[in-house]
């Protein structure tokens, strides 16, 4: 799989699924434009060929807006940003849901509302763009105990992707999302290490994948530059599932 001669703009970055998409999209020959509200922890990055980073709060408007008149027409956007929430709907008060709306699918309204004009350009010249986001097999595929307002942000998710793709297909700009497992990132180590017992927490996580195995970040980046590249160009509105099996 080539991105030769692509520009892709990553979210969330500065660490786990997005930073290793990040490096991936590079190596594939994209022009990587990797963005993160974490200056810190982005700045790992700016050695690495390929690949530009820009601090950007994605529910920011004003800041999303400025970064697209910034920079040049895409041929790639991966929405990546998002949050968990743990707890049921008793623990999920108006502030925790507000945020998870906002920076788990508003944020993505947002992203494409200011990138997809140029999207569409690339389209009508390159005969080819995309947009991918981040969904989950918590979501409309499966529920999960104690992830009531992720699960339903993520099914949210769903839903604007098929809207997305629906439409521009007429215009060769596809939007598709893709849906992990458990994934070892950092996140999850943070969620774990708060749990009242880490040790059981991570057995726990473990024992939901029918393979035995937490998902790494390289399980997923195959299909991310795959979804991102002309190598799909048949497929749109689609929520493609990589989670070890859990949903079977």
């Amino acid at each position: 799989m080539t991105l030769q001669n692509k520009t892709i703009l990553i979210t969330a970055a500065a660490q786990g699924i997005g930073e290793a998409s990040a490096r991936a999209c590079a190596a594939a020959g994209a022009k990587v434009y990797a963005t993160d509200i974490n200056a810190e922890l982005l700045a790992k990055l700016d050695d690495v060929d390929g690949i530009e980073t820009r601090v950007l709060d994605v529910t920011d408007t004003e800041a999303v807006n400025a970064l697209a008149a910034e920079l040049p027409d895409l041929d790639g956007l991966f929405n990546c940003a998002g949050v968990v929430h743990h707890g049921t709907v008793l623990e999920l008060d108006d502030a925790a849901w507000d945020f998870s709306v906002n920076l788990n699918i508003t944020s993505m309204v947002r992203m494409c509302r200011a990138f997809v004009p140029g999207l569409l350009r690339r389209a009508e010249s390159q005969g080819a763009a995309s947009i991918l986001n981040m969904s989950s097999m918590a979501s409309s595929e499966k529920g999960f105990i104690n992830r009531t307002a992720y699960g339903a942000t993520k099914a949210a998710v769903v839903g604007l992707t098929k809207g997305i793709a629906a439409d521009f297909v007429a215009q060769n700009l596809r939007c598709n999302c893709i849906g992990p497992g458990t994934v070892d990132t950092p996140a999850l180590q943070g969620r774990i290490a708060e749990a009242p017992d880490p040790v059981q927490a991570e057995k726990d996580f473990i024992a939901r994948q029918p393979m035995g195995r937490l998902s790494t970040v390289d399980d997923l980046t195959p299909t991310i530059v795959h979804l991102l590249s002309d190598g799909s160009s048949f497929m749109t509105g689609q929520m493609v599932l990589v989670d070890g099996g859990c949903t079977i």
